[in-house]
């Protein structure tokens, strides 16, 4: 999946979000508990897993269970992630997110995605 270079070379702190419900529309903010904040080498290697998953086959059911929101050294907010790992839809937005990146696939069924989901539920 691509993300905007920039703004992960900027990132400082990633949130991890156990989303409660689905944004209404795009660009709308998470609902849902922050289970942990990364920092340093943890909040890059979740940034690096996501860049290394490769595009999936859609789907039809965005249900998505998990998000990201990443911040820059002075807590400003850079991006806001969510998965859907049944159905390979990933939603991107924010501050940081140039126009047309919004939207991509995600293969949930490789070994990457599925570190990257172990990494989510361990941190909940």
């Amino acid at each position: 999946m691509e993300l905007p270079a920039d703004a992960v070379a900027a990132t400082a702190v990633v949130e991890v979000v156990r989303l409660s419900a689905r944004p209404e529309r795009y660009g709308a903010p998470m609902t849902g508990d922050v289970v942990s904040r990364w920092t340093g080498r943890e909040a890059a290697d979740s940034l690096g897993l996501i860049s290394s998953m490769p595009p999936g086959e859609p789907r039809i059911c965005f249900a998505p269970g998990w998000g990201l929101r990443a911040y820059d050294a002075l807590d400003e907010p850079l991006f806001e992630l969510i998965f859907c790992f049944s159905c390979h839809h990933a939603w991107l937005w924010g501050q940081a997110v140039p126009a047309g990146m919004g939207f991509d696939t995600i293969s949930g069924s490789t070994a990457d995605a599925e570190a990257l989901l172990a990494h989510f539920r361990d941190a909940a």
